[in-house]
């Protein structure tokens, strides 16, 4: 059904530190980080540190202790946005919508009657990013 890991995909340069990233939370387990292409403030994405493709693929141990930072980082992107909902996205496979093939979680901090952007949209400022992350950061200490 799938190919298998590319280490060369982006999230794994972004691991590698071979690409920046406006980082929000980082430990042994995951790297959460600001979607460079937001559909709202606060869009952030949840990535394992394990070389897992997809949702399908990961160890259920790993996807487990996963699932519990993602939880955390979503918990500090609706405080820090003050959003009134949170919509969490997955996708495995291309067929399933997913673009890059590195298991992640996109965290959209949602509020009432604001529609997301388009996905793939523009780039971000960065000064934006960096102040976002910021704020979802001292929300995780809180």
């Amino acid at each position: 059904m799938t190919d298998s890991y590319d280490p060369s995909n982006i999230f794994a340069k972004i691991l590698r530190r071979e690409i920046p990233c406006h980082k929000v939370f980082e430990d042994e387990v995951a790297l959460a980080f600001m979607d460079i292409m937001p559909r709202c403030d606060g869009h952030c994405l949840v990535i394992p540190k394990a070389p897992a493709r997809t949702l399908l693929d990961i160890a259920p141990d790993a996807l487990s202790q996963l699932i519990t930072r993602v939880q955390r980082v979503a918990k500090a992107a609706v405080a820090a946005t003050e959003a009134d909902g949170l919509t969490l996205q997955q996708f495995s496979e291309a067929a399933g919508g997913q673009e890059v093939f590195h298991l992640h979680f996109h965290i959209l901090p949602r509020r009432h009657g604001v529609a997301l952007r388009p996905p793939a949209g523009p780039v971000a400022d960065h000064a934006t990013l960096a102040r976002q992350a910021e704020a979802i950061r001292a929300m995780l200490v809180a």
